[in-house]
């Protein structure tokens, strides 16, 4: 077994599985997270809230259960954090607001419900840029923080579910994706983060945004993590009635098949595209020779309406949050960060006019993916256009609509297609930069078909070792 050191960074499958065979305990386990919290939280801020008594009675009871020989669950004695965009029964659920700060659900959202059913063990809630919209400038629960660099931007909107997974703080998190927010984060902190297919996994209990694009994912070390954490979350929800009745596939079993003739298409805007930085398209080429020696063929292809996705995404996704806060916008817009109030405010004003082109834009780009991926099993891109920015670069003054269009729609329009299209995407590492910054190329797959996503995603990190890399800083 590993030492106490390298432990925390083992992953959830590989915990679960020694808690199993009576070589790790869970109550020494979730006490070494929360030590490794109260040691590092305070810089990394990836925490709203620790739940210490609650996280400790948990695991005696899995322990118990290990020594009768019960049968186990799949993450029995996994300890977990989740989004604080989550309802959690008694346990306050915020959205990093001080609207929702003495929020406290009385019952637990499904994919809450159902990580416990699976054996996971909750550590505490995770912080976000408020209500999950992304802008926000004064973090009322403290400023997130990037574990290989705590100047530069962990990424969001599942800002702690990155951090937390990256500096060992839990052995998998609990995000949601509506344009970017699992895999920014993932990318930008080197873990990996899995966007389901929309309707995949239920979104009761999980404060909204847009209701056509969000989608909760996991947050974990591995692919193969990731994998055993969709398994547990997804499947059909009567208190979701988007979420799909289609059959949920076994996907862990699928891991090792490889890519050996699966066809790989590199999206020639967002991999070449001037906005890519060198370092990341090097960085992303090389995993699509990678996945070339693996047996995979790749192929350049063309996505001609992807540089417009970024404010596609805003101009519908900003006017579906601002319907959502429309009465607190009204009642108490002083309590909002100022981002986020502008930004609402701002999508408020959107002509209708405006929104219908940009659902007819909608349209036409997901007719577009949905027609390469009929004739590519995956699509492979950048999942950011840079590495981690620092925190700073995000409040600088903007004074010319180019800067403006950079700074809203540039990086979006790398993650925001797999969302318009309600397609699954993960992100996975694939290098970092000379300044130590962890760099992700991000997979597409067709609606459903997450299996041949994460078996791809598997070949790739199993033969590199980007992702066994912790941060220097922990």
């Amino acid at each position: 077994m590993a030492d106490r050191a390298d432990l925390a960074f083992l992953g959830a499958r590989r915990l679960a599985g020694l808690v199993r065979d009576r070589q790790l305990s869970p109550v020494e386990l979730t006490q070494l997270y929360l030590e490794r919290i109260e040691r590092l939280d305070g810089r990394l801020r990836a925490f709203i809230t620790v739940l210490p008594e609650a996280a400790l009675a948990s695991p005696r009871r899995a322990e118990a259960a290990v020594m009768r020989g019960a049968t186990l669950p799949p993450l029995h004695g996994v300890p977990y954090a989740v989004k604080d965009q989550f309802d959690t029964a008694g346990v306050r659920t915020t959205s990093c607001s001080r609207i929702l700060e003495d929020h406290v659900p009385t019952a637990d959202a499904t994919t809450i419900a159902r990580l416990n059913a699976a054996g996971g063990i909750l550590l505490g809630k995770l912080n976000l840029t408020e209500f999950a919209l992304g802008g926000t400038q004064q973090f009322p629960f403290g400023q997130p923080r990037n574990p290989w660099n705590p100047d530069h931007d962990p990424g969001g909107s599942s800002s702690g579910s990155g951090i937390a997974v990256s500096a060992a703080l839990c052995a998998a998190s609990l995000g949601e994706d509506t344009g970017g927010s699992v895999r920014s984060p993932a990318s930008f902190c080197g873990v990996v983060g899995l966007r389901p297919t929309w309707g995949r996994v239920s979104r009761h209990g999980s404060f909204p945004l847009s209701w056509s694009m969000d989608t909760p994912g996991p947050l974990s070390r591995t692919v193969e993590d990731a994998a055993w954490l969709l398994q547990a979350i997804a499947g059909y929800d009567p208190r979701d009635p988007l979420t799909s009745r289609a059959p949920v596939p076994d996907y862990p079993r699928a891991l090792g098949d490889g890519v050996r003739g699966l066809c790989i298409g590199i999206i020639r805007e967002l991999t070449f595209g001037a906005d890519t930085e060198p370092e990341v398209r090097d960085a992303v080429v090389a995993a699509a020779r990678k996945l070339e020696g693996l047996g995979a063929v790749t192929e350049e292809v063309s996505l001609r309406l992807v540089p417009f996705a970024g404010a596609i995404f805003m101009a519908l996704a900003d006017a579906d949050g601002a319907g959502v806060h429309h009465r607190w916008l009204r009642t108490r817009p002083a309590d909002y960060d100022q981002g986020t109030r502008r930004r609402l405010l701002t999508a408020s004003l959107i002509p209708s006019a405006i929104q219908q082109r940009a659902a007819r834009a909608r349209a036409l780009l997901r007719a577009e993916m949905l027609d390469l991926l009929a004739r590519h099993d995956v699509l492979l891109c950048p999942t950011a256009h840079q590495a981690a920015p620092p925190i700073a670069a995000a409040r600088a003054a903007i004074t010319t609509r180019h800067e403006a269009a950079g700074r809203f729609f540039t990086r979006r329009s790398y993650v925001t297609p797999a969302a318009l299209a309600g397609t699954p995407a993960i992100a996975v590492p694939c290098g970092f930069t000379r300044s130590g910054l962890p760099i992700s190329v991000q997979l597409i797959a067709r609606r459903f078909d997450e299996a041949t996503l994460l078996r791809a995603a598997h070949a790739y990190e199993q033969a590199t070792d980007w992702s066994r890399r912790p941060p220097g800083t922990v």
